[in-house]
């Protein structure tokens, strides 16, 4: 069973830095004008993404958004969404909590829960050491949590990074 690859967009797809904006393809894609900052999002990144032996999944506050908006965009198809939990947001995470879920991400324990200990590689700008260290505890299977700069997000690096684990 190939692993699963969860995809955030801001930060991780969409740079809050760096290069762009990149042009738009008369061949198809997303008008430009379903969202200000698509076209800070680099369209070869579809591309890079369908290469890698994964199934990729949204994991992300855009929704529905990102089928509608960014997948055409990357030349993508309508990919599977993580539902997330009631009152999971944004910027929450489990800091109040008592020992180990303290300063997980909010989005770490739907993660797990979804990969269900099947493979899984995670793409976000927001993942810390807690995180690293709750998937080591409660996750069965090889994971492979990485961190994006989300002044430039995926780079060939990063890509690079994450065919190296999935060859492994």
């Amino acid at each position: 069973m190939r692993p699963l690859l969860f995809l955030d967009v801001d930060g991780t797809l969409l740079p809050f830095g760096g290069p762009g904006p990149y042009p738009v393809y008369e061949s198809g894609g997303t008008d430009p004008a379903a969202h200000p900052l698509l076209t800070r999002i680099d369209p070869a990144l579809g591309h890079r993404l369908r290469a890698l032996d994964c199934v990729l999944v949204w994991a992300t506050t855009w929704l529905d958004d990102a089928n509608e908006v960014i997948s055409p965009w990357l030349g993508l198809p309508p990919l599977p969404l993580l539902d997330w939990p009631e009152g999971e947001g944004e910027g929450e995470d489990a800091a109040g909590a008592a020992g180990p879920a303290r300063g997980v991400h909010w989005k770490t324990r739907p993660l797990v829960a979804h990969a269900a200990g099947r493979a899984f590689v995670w793409l976000d700008d927001e993942i810390t050491a807690a995180d690293h260290a709750w998937v080591r505890a409660h996750h069965p299977g090889p994971a492979l949590l990485h961190r994006v700069d989300h002044r430039s997000a995926l780079t060939p690096a990063d890509f690079t990074a994450v065919r190296e684990w999935l060859e492994r």
